[in-house]
């Protein structure tokens, strides 16, 4: 695990502070890793998923309409 610098504001620090005063969390970088986590699995990796279910159902751009797309 690589560490890294986060500036945070100061009512996102209370916030994580209170998560892990009531226990939700053991630490504020649990508390992090897990809000990181949650967002990489619904931005990235739902997309990928919803693209590859497109691509199985034959709903994939016509050429045409690839080639018209990357033009613009």
């Amino acid at each position: 695990m690589r560490m890294i610098t986060l500036y945070l504001p100061e009512p996102y620090i209370e916030a994580l502070d209170k998560l892990v005063n009531e226990k939700y969390y053991p630490n504020r970088a649990e508390a992090i890793r897990t809000a990181i986590l949650d967002m990489i699995r619904e931005e990235l990796w739902s997309r990928k998923s919803l693209k590859s279910a497109r691509r199985k159902n034959g709903r994939r751009r016509s050429k045409r309409r690839r080639k018209i797309a990357s033009k613009a």
